[in-house]
C-alpha cells in the first residue's frame, strides 16, 4: 500500500475542512485512506518552527509522496528537507516569487502542487472595506510579521491606500494572544475598519478574529470564508476546497506514476466575497446594495 506523509501546520481540528477536500481529490483519483492508500499525519499545532524537522521526520520514514498544504512556510520546510522525495504543495502565495520552484508551467526538480493565489487580492480586501466605509480617514492591517509573503501584501496594501486617499494603520500579531490587544487599538483610534493580510495562521483561526471583532465592534475583512461563517463580517480570497481537492488529485496522480516536473503548477483562480448581514447589522453597518448583489455568498 502506498504512504502519502501528509506534512499539515496545524491541529486536525483546525484543518478538518481542508482535509475533507483533500480526500475528495484522492478519491477522485481512485484512492480512499485505509483501503489502498496509507496517510502519515504530522501536525505542528500552530508552531511553525517545528515543520522542518516534522519534515525531516516524514522524509525518513520513506513516504511515496509528501503533501505540504496550507501555506509558502510548510511548502519551503519540505522543499529544504529533501531534493528527491516528490513534494506537492498547496499554498496562498505566488510560489515562484517565493523560491519553490522554477516557473508555473515547469516546476522543475521533485515539486509541484497548487495555488490559490490568495495574496495577491490583500488590496481588494482594503478597496472592499473602503467601500463599506467610504469616509473613513484611516483603516487599519494586521499582518504576520513571520511570513515569507508579509512585506510584498504590505507594500501592495500601501499603494492601494494611496490610490483610494487614506492612510494606513499596520499591526503585527503572529501569536494568539497578540490578538485581543490589535482588536483593542484599533477600537482606541480612530481607524474604522479592519483589513486582515493573507496569512494561514489567522485563516485557520477565524473564529477567534470574528469574535473579537464583534465583541470591540470592529468591522472585519479577512481572506477565509470561515470568517463570516463563525460571525465575522466578510471575506474576500480563494477558494481553499478546490485548492485541497487539487492538492489531493496531484497527490493521486504522482502516485501513479505522473512526475512532479511533468505537472504544471495549477492556479485556482476563483475568488470569493462571503458577507454576513447579521454581523452587519450587530456593527450598526449597513452593506450598500451594490456590494450584496456582488457576493458569492450573503449570510442572512
Amino acid at each position: 500500500m502506498p504512504v502519502v506523509g501528509y506534512l499539515c501546520p496545524e491541529s486536525p481540528e483546525l484543518f478538518a475542512s481542508r482535509l475533507k477536500a483533500f480526500h475528495e481529490g484522492l478519491g477522485e483519483i481512485g484512492f480512499v485512506e485505509g483501503r489502498n492508500v496509507a496517510i502519515d499525519y504530522r501536525w505542528a499545532g500552530g508552531q511553525y518552527a517545528r515543520l522542518p524537522a516534522l519534515a525531516a521526520d516524514l522524509v525518513a520514514r520513506n513516504v511515496d509522496v509528501v503533501v505540504a498544504p496550507g501555506g509558502a512556510q510548510v511548502a519551503l520546510a519540505a522543499k529544504a528537507t529533501s531534493t528527491t522525495k516528490t513534494i506537492v504543495f498547496e499554498m496562498g502565495g505566488d510560489p515562484v516569487q517565493l523560491g519553490v520552484v522554477d516557473s508555473l508551467s515547469r516546476p522543475g526538480g521533485n515539486i509541484t502542487g497548487v495555488s490559490s493565489l490568495s495574496v495577491d487580492v490583500s488590496p481588494k480586501r482594503l478597496e472592499l472595506m473602503h467601500e463599506l466605509l467610504p469616509f473613513a480617514a484611516k483603516l487599519a492591517v494586521v499582518a504576520n510579521p513571520t511570513s515569507p509573503t508579509a512585506n510584498s501584501q504590505l507594500q501592495k496594501l500601501g499603494s492601494a491606500a494611496e490610490t483610494l486617499g487614506i492612510s494606513l494603520q499596520v499591526l503585527n500579531a503572529s501569536t494568539e494572544n497578540e490578538f485581543e490587544p490589535i482588536f483593542s487599538a484599533i477600537a482606541q483610534e480612530s481607524s474604522a475598519g479592519l483589513v486582515v493580510t493573507s496569512d494561514p495562521y489567522f485563516a485557520f483561526r477565524s473564529g477567534q478574529l470574528a469574535r473579537l471583532a464583534m465583541n470591540y465592534r470592529v468591522p472585519a475583512i479577512t481572506q477565509s470564508r470561515d470568517f463570516p461563517d463563525s460571525g465575522g463580517l466578510m471575506s474576500y480570497g480563494g477558494d481553499f476546497a478546490q485548492s485541497h481537492r487539487r492538492a489531493g488529485i496531484y497527490a493521486g496522480r504522482i502516485l501513479k506514476g505522473e512526475k512532479p516536473f511533468d505537472l504544471p503548477v495549477q492556479l485556482v483562480t476563483k475568488v470569493e466575497l462571503v458577507i454576513n448581514l447579521k454581523a452587519a447589522k450587530l456593527l450598526g453597518r449597513e452593506i450598500s446594495p451594490s456590494l450584496v448583489s456582488g457576493a458569492d455568498e450573503v449570510i442572512e
